[in-house]
């Protein structure tokens, strides 16, 4: 998928699977459901597939998993 110079001023949209994402809309990054930091999607390593999304840290996301 080719991005436009828009696409990289702006947030995408994935799809959160087990081993990956896949991206519905085309961007340049993500915002972290508990901070709201901007994570380039280069970057993104960490996201619920259950919750369907992302975080910016593994501390992040072990905290969002607790009971």
């Amino acid at each position: 998928m080719l991005m436009t110079p828009d696409d990289k001023r702006s947030e995408a949209k994935l799809h959160y699977g087990p081993n990956g994402f896949r991206v519905l809309r085309t961007g340049s990054h993500v915002f972290c459901a508990v901070s709201g930091e901007a994570i380039a999607l280069d970057e993104l390593r960490y996201w619920s597939v259950n919750r369907q999304e992302p975080y910016a840290s593994p501390e992040i996301a072990t905290e969002r998993m607790k009971p």
